[in-house]
């Protein structure tokens, strides 16, 4: 842990917290050491703000790398606020992008750290919570580490598509029991294991969260 983040940690998060005052439940059920996955469901780019604000514990998340390499003294503070946050950077042109993001998730779990992740791949668009895809399971049957659900409510109307700044506004942050998913279940295949658990986490986000299940994928938007 860099002697940057420990610094910053300290400031940033309480300022952060007094400032939106957000609700918390259930934050018991995040363990406070040890390899652990965060699965939320995602309404805003500010989750990844919202999540590591609230943890007692660093929570790593994954960012574009162009946050991480600006010019000037703007480059240099938003670097610090992300390294602050424990975002740890990709490069998403990169073609190997998916590959080396597993390969990070999978050295935060096996360094004991809690990693952060999104099952839906992408922030909804309309609210609706959509299918998980399953690279959830896969680090955590191939850590074998818990998973700790994650529901988020209001955080599309504290940094809405579009807006620069975030807003004043009241967001819910709820934390549901661990699910153990350690080794794949007897007489299945790896795939259906991956599918069965991903499905689970869903569920238990979507009781946190209370939103409708849209049934399908959310894809990424064609520009």
């Amino acid at each position: 842990m860099s002697l940057l983040y420990t610094s910053l940690h300290r400031v940033v998060p309480p300022v952060a917290r007094a400032v939106w005052r957000p609700t918390v439940t259930g934050l018991e059920h995040v363990p406070p050491t040890g390899g652990v996955i965060l699965a939320s469901n995602h309404l805003s780019f500010v989750d990844s703000v919202v999540i590591p604000i609230v943890v007692p514990r660093r929570v790593s998340f994954l960012a574009k790398a162009e946050y991480f390499t600006g010019d000037g003294v703007r480059g240099r503070l938003s670097r610090a606020w992300f390294e602050a946050l424990g975002m740890l950077p990709v490069d998403r042109d990169d073609p190997r992008a998916a590959l080396t993001s597993l390969e990070i998730a999978r050295s935060v779990l096996d360094g004991g750290g809690a990693f952060g992740i999104y099952p839906e791949g992408t922030r909804s668009r309309d609210g609706r919570l959509y299918r998980g895809r399953t690279g959830v399971a896969e680090l955590a049957l191939g850590a074998g580490v818990p998973v700790v659900p994650v529901g988020l409510r209001g955080t599309e109307r504290l940094q809405p598509v579009g807006s620069r700044l975030p807003r004043l506004v009241r967001v819910e942050v709820a934390f549901g029991p661990a699910i153990d998913v350690r080794g794949a279940p007897d007489g299945i295949t790896w795939g259906r294991a991956r599918r069965e658990v991903t499905d689970r986490i869903m569920a238990a986000i979507r009781e946190l969260s209370g939103q409708e299940d849209a049934g399908v994928y959310n894809d990424r938007p064609v520009v």
